[in-house]
């Protein structure tokens, strides 16, 4: 997630990133990359690899499972897909041109990893504000919940997800190119990128969101001491607060990924004080390695998600039809 920070300009000749150096105010890549340098790469690229095939595990399973053809996996499916994505564009454009660079010169490849990366975020947080929406439905009003949330609901939920990241994302783009006859931060440009955009892309969402899951443990707490009807049904009840609570854990990893980047670029710029670049470059990639989690939240609270990862990753899918197959 890219967003304007204070930063000190003054240590010109100065190494602040293991891996660039200023030279007359221009923060360029070092031709003798240090030792922590090397290992600093090794570990961004293995976190890549590890985000895309989590990802990749959870997206086959519910595509190949029919099991796994629900309304909520379909949004878990979309969240993935970000997460992916995260992966496979936000990684190498994060490594290729690191938030601290981009924090000096703003070219057209730092406003495109700033696009990706503010699209996709908003796409994971909106995604994640969905499926708080479909369990809410599963958990309080259990009687209306499949006319109420259906494929075809969850299709226009994922869609509008998307599409006003897209926007969002464009919009990035488009208000950088404007703002570039600005010699100093323009006022509009702070308020969008440390107020409104906070508020509308995180704040706002998360507030909604933990008010949803609030109500959600108080019903399941309610249902969990009146409960009186059969074993099946006790099962199902069962099922779905397992489900929320798991959704619910991956609502907490979010946040505490997400959370210190968000009041870091909200409360620095009106401080004094500027932020050191490593405090920056690291809670930006504390922000993207919570695309790498995901994935194995689900493996460790979900038997289902265990046992399809295994039929894929050994390759049992690839000897025959196991789609039909009863995931444990």
């Amino acid at each position: 997630m890219e967003s304007e920070v204070t930063v000190n300009k003054t240590a010109v000749g100065t190494n602040i990133h293991p891996c660039y150096e200023i030279e007359n105010f221009n923060y360029i890549l070092t031709n003798n990359p240090s030792i922590i340098c090397v290992l600093l790469y090794i570990f961004l690229v293995l976190l890549s690899v590890i985000t895309i095939c989590g990802n990749l595990l959870v997206i086959i399973s519910i595509i190949y499972f029919k099991q796994l053809h629900t309304p909520t996996n379909y949004l878990i499916l979309s969240l993935a897909v970000a997460d992916l994505l995260v992966g496979i564009i936000v990684f190498p454009f994060s490594m290729a041109f690191s938030l601290s660079s981009c924090l000096y010169h703003e070219d057209l490849f730092c406003k495109v990893r700033g696009s990706f990366d503010i699209s996709l975020s908003t796409c994971s947080i909106l995604n994640l504000c969905c499926i708080s929406i479909d369990r809410y439905h599963a958990v309080c009003q259990p009687l209306t919940y499949r006319t109420k949330i259906n494929q075809n609901v969850v299709v226009i939920m994922i869609l509008m997800s998307w599409g006003v990241s897209a926007l969002i994302g464009i919009g990035v783009i488009i208000a950088g190119l404007k703002n570039e006859t600005c010699e100093e931060r323009c006022l509009i440009d702070v308020l969008l990128a440390n107020i409104l955009g906070p508020i509308f892309s995180f704040y706002l969402p998360v507030i909604i969101m933990l008010c949803i899951y609030l109500k959600i443990f108080l019903v399941a707490q309610r249902q969990a001491r009146s409960i009186q009807n059969t074993k099946s049904g006790a099962t199902v009840s069962k099922m779905e607060r397992k489900a929320t609570k798991t959704l619910a854990i991956v609502l907490g990893v979010f946040l505490l990924c997400w959370t210190p980047f968000f009041l870091c670029i909200t409360i620095v710029p009106f401080s004094n004080n500027s932020v050191p670049d490593p405090v920056i470059e690291t809670l930006n990639w504390l922000t993207l390695s919570n695309s790498m989690l995901n994935p194995f939240i689900y493996a460790f609270f979900y038997s289902w998600f265990r046992s399809a990862f295994r039929m894929i990753m050994s390759g049992k899918i690839f000897q025959g039809n196991f789609a039909d197959s009863n995931l444990h």
